[in-house]
């Protein structure tokens, strides 16, 4: 009769059995808890041991479970990152940089969205915190009390948000916002109107009282016109009380809302920029697809990401500013005030 040998990995029909860290032992004649030396702390055992330890578990294809060093350790070697709206191409390179840096450090990043919703987003915090080391909070809607409640648990970093004692990761917003509205000064333009956002996002109250001190600055009139939601219905929608307002020019709280502005103004038989100059926020792809192609203050979202994950993994929470400036990316869909 065919007996099972508990050291083996689980099999399937014919599938093969998962190499196990029992049979790197036998591979090279060593002990199950010196591979485990080799594979989980290297430089404790001898080098060339270590060096054929490794070998062979590359060779018969063994591969690490973070789960199961999490057992001894409490940790499992995966972050974890929750944006609003993952159909938002706003946040891909954001993923991609947190990403990179993950990679780098030999871990695992795991992400989630919460479809612009507190409820979701707060279970999906909870729910992620048992099985990461840490959490990257994208856009957070939660309140300031909730997120610290998660960082009392878990370490946090948060993008696109500030929270009093919580580490963070924003943009400086000033140069793209100045350059924007310098822009659509010498163009002629006195009357611009901010497409808002939604009510509870922070990002978007930021963008609001930036454009709205530089505008007044410069003696030009600047109107909210909103909330809406980020999105090209969004945008949409808030086409007819934009053409009541009677301003001149527009900057949406995204590049979304703006491509949804510049579809309603086809439809209406609106020309831009000859009736109607139109600047976006964020540069994500497909900005410069359109016809005419969108101008749009520019967020540098790789580095958002990657300088998050950096934080979380070293623990060290500075960052480079610099590399985190806006900029005015310039295309057709801004021109001089309609005569």
């Amino acid at each position: 009769m065919a007996t099972t040998d508990p050291s083996r990995g689980p099999q399937d029909g014919n599938r093969k059995p998962i190499p196990t860290i029992y049979d790197v032992a036998r591979a090279v004649g060593v002990s199950p808890s010196t591979v485990s030396r080799a594979l989980n702390k290297p430089g404790r055992i001898n080098a060339k041991t270590e060096e054929r330890i490794r070998a062979a578990a590359e060779s018969i294809g063994y591969r690490l479970n973070p789960m199961a060093r999490a057992l001894p350790t409490g940790r499992t070697s995966t972050i974890a990152l929750i944006v609003s709206d993952i159909t938002n191409p706003v946040y891909f390179d954001v993923i991609r940089g947190a990403e990179r840096v993950t990679t780098e450090h030999g871990l695992t990043l795991v992400f989630s969205e919460s479809q612009e919703s507190v409820e979701q987003e707060l279970h999906a915090a909870r729910r992620l915190q048992s099985a990461a080391d840490g959490l990257i909070l994208v856009a957070s809607r939660l309140s300031d009390d909730e997120i610290r409640d998660l960082a009392s648990v878990k370490p946090v970093v948060l993008v696109n948000r500030l929270v009093p004692s919580i580490p963070a990761v924003t943009p400086s917003l000033s140069p793209g916002v100045e350059a924007a509205v310098e822009h659509l000064e010498r163009l002629g333009h006195r009357s611009i109107a901010y497409l808002s956002g939604p009510t509870t996002s922070w990002t978007n109250r930021i963008r609001w009282s930036t454009l709205f001190a530089c505008a007044v600055q410069r003696g030009l009139s600047i109107v909210e016109i909103g909330p809406g939601q980020p999105t090209m219905q969004g945008g949409q929608d808030l086409l007819p009380r934009l053409r009541a307002s009677g301003a001149t020019a527009a900057i949406a709280y995204n590049d979304l809302m703006a491509l949804g502005v510049m579809q309603a103004c086809r439809t209406a038989g609106i020309e831009i920029p000859r009736d109607l100059s139109l600047i976006g926020f964020d540069d994500i792809f497909g900005a410069a697809l359109p016809t005419p192609a969108l101008t749009t203050v520019r967020i540098p979202l790789a580095e958002l990401g990657q300088s998050a994950a950096r934080m979380l993994v070293t623990g060290d929470y500075g960052f480079d500013e610099q590399s985190l400036a806006t900029s005015l990316v310039t295309r057709e869909s801004t021109g001089p005030i309609p005569s």
